[in-house]
């Protein structure tokens, strides 16, 4: 029997895990994929919003401007890099500059703090942005996170303190009974209280047991990403005035000095269809291509795609369904920055069904992360006299070590697949995406999980890279 069975591992399941890590209670995470930031928290543009998009008065601008604040605190307790750059919104034309006037309103309302600039303030700051700017909207607060190293953080110091976690896991029924009876592709678990945060498909979970409906629908959003070639290229989060459609094409650097330039916005029909086009990639260059002058596309590394969860409400879904039944539902942008909000948020309804009582042992910092590349040549010296795994790239385009890996691999949370090793350390996010190092990181994965090479998967469950060959 658990108390809390939460359905998903994405950040906002994963925050959830280790805000109510804390107090005695039996928790259960279950994720239907092979790795924590499966779905649309592994693809997103990685940045914390100020908070002077959202409505005002809606959940989406309360926990957004919230979540902002305490994301310092959880960076440092869990060692993820983060950076306070801030945010430039520019206007072209005296319609978008009308625009920028009902924002700077908003983000008053919302409670961010947000200054208009004129066009030679802005070109000061981004001397490549366009040279018809206008003026911009500069928001302070905004900043960029590495978003699979949150998710795994989270998650790893969830589990140190008590949280039970399985992957593979699809949650395929839910019957409330005297309490809930989940039942996954695997098992069956009994629990007094499920909190739904399935992204993507909080609906099909919601739906399983609850008399109100909800209908979440895909919307793609397509990037380009540029190889770290220029650590001066852009220093800021760079939008477009936002539309009906979101916050419009950005282009962003990113903790790890490479750049983001997307996303595209359109609904989709599958979910789980996160292909690219090329139609559609050069849209997003042409709206680019008005931010920034001389885009060096030749640098161009990666293409990706990642859908995001709208509801038939235009607003977060937070709310207890019915007894014991919490949907965190339809979280789209902001999502990111406001998942420790909305861990608190959900926390405060779970004080309401429990006594909740604060664990003696609970700590809320985990082991620190060795990030070689960061390190002084003298400091990199150091680990390699201690430990000579040090010395061996293993990953030459952002310079990853075998230790490295093999700690991303050990530790609580640890990899168990080639994106695992990929979105922990880096190793394979480099210019050659994994030409060089990828078999090397399969042989080093296999060591550590003690299985044979031809058994080590990409990403999903059962999908090897290598394969035996017959005799």
């Amino acid at each position: 029997m658990y108390d809390i069975i939460i359905v998903g591992a994405g950040v906002v399941g994963s925050m959830i895990a280790r805000t109510l890590s804390k107090y005695n209670l039996r928790i259960l995470v279950l994720e239907k994929e092979n790795d924590v930031a499966a779905g649309t928290s592994g693809a997103n543009s990685a940045i914390l919003h100020s908070g002077y998009d959202p409505l005002p008065n809606t959940l989406k601008a309360k926990l957004n401007v919230i979540g902002n604040s305490l994301y310092d605190d959880i960076c440092k307790e869990l060692d993820i890099e983060i950076i306070r750059n801030g945010s430039l919104t520019i206007a072209r034309n005296d319609e978008e500059e009308r625009i920028l006037d009902e924002l700077l309103l908003r983000a008053k309302k919302n409670g961010v703090d947000a200054i208009i600039i004129d066009k030679d303030k802005v070109l000061e700051l981004e001397p490549n942005i366009t040279k018809n700017v206008k003026s911009a909207l500069y928001a302070k607060r905004a900043g960029i996170i590495n978003p699979f190293e949150l998710c795994v953080g989270l998650m790893e110091n969830a589990i140190e303190n008590k949280v039970e976690f399985l992957l593979n896991s699809e949650v395929i029924n839910i019957v409330k009974k005297d309490n809930y009876y989940v039942y996954t592709n695997k098992n069956e678990y009994i629990t007094k209280a499920v909190i739904n945060c399935a992204g993507l498909y909080a609906d099909d979970i919601n739906n399983m047991v609850c008399e109100n409906k909800i209908n979440i629908k895909p919307r793609r959003g397509e990037y380009l990403v540029l190889d770290h070639f220029d650590d001066n290229f852009i220093k800021h989060v760079i939008f477009t005035v936002p539309s009906s459609k979101g916050k419009g094409v950005l282009l962003t650097p990113t903790t790890a000095y490479n750049y983001l330039i997307g996303p595209s916005s359109n609904f989709v029909d599958s979910k789980d269809d996160v292909s690219t086009s090329k139609d559609v990639l050069e849209n997003v260059k042409e709206k680019a291509n008005m931010i920034i002058d001389n885009i060096p596309y030749k640098h161009i590394i990666k293409q990706f795609s990642g859908n995001r969860a709208v509801s038939d409400k235009d607003d977060f879904i937070i709310e207890e369904s019915q007894p014991g039944f919490i949907n965190v539902a339809g979280i789209q942008s902001p999502g990111l920055v406001a998942a420790p909000a909305i861990a608190v948020e959900v926390e405060n309804m779970i004080k309401k069904s429990f006594k909740l009582e604060l664990r003696k042992d609970y700590s809320p910092y985990r082991k620190q992360v060795i990030r070689f590349n960061r390190l002084s040549k003298v400091d990199q010296q150091k680990l390699i006299d201690e430990n000579k795994q040090y010395g061996n790239i293993v990953c030459r385009c952002e310079v990853v070590t075998e230790a490295e890996i093999r700690d991303s691999i050990r530790r609580s949370c640890g990899a168990k697949s080639v994106r695992g090793v990929k979105i922990r350390t880096r190793a394979g996010f480099g210019r050659c995406q994994g030409g060089f190092c990828q078999s090397r990181v399969i042989k080093i994965l296999a060591e550590e999980l003690n299985i044979d090479v031809s058994l080590v998967d990409y990403d999903k469950l059962n999908s090897p890279v290598m394969k035996k060959l017959g005799k």
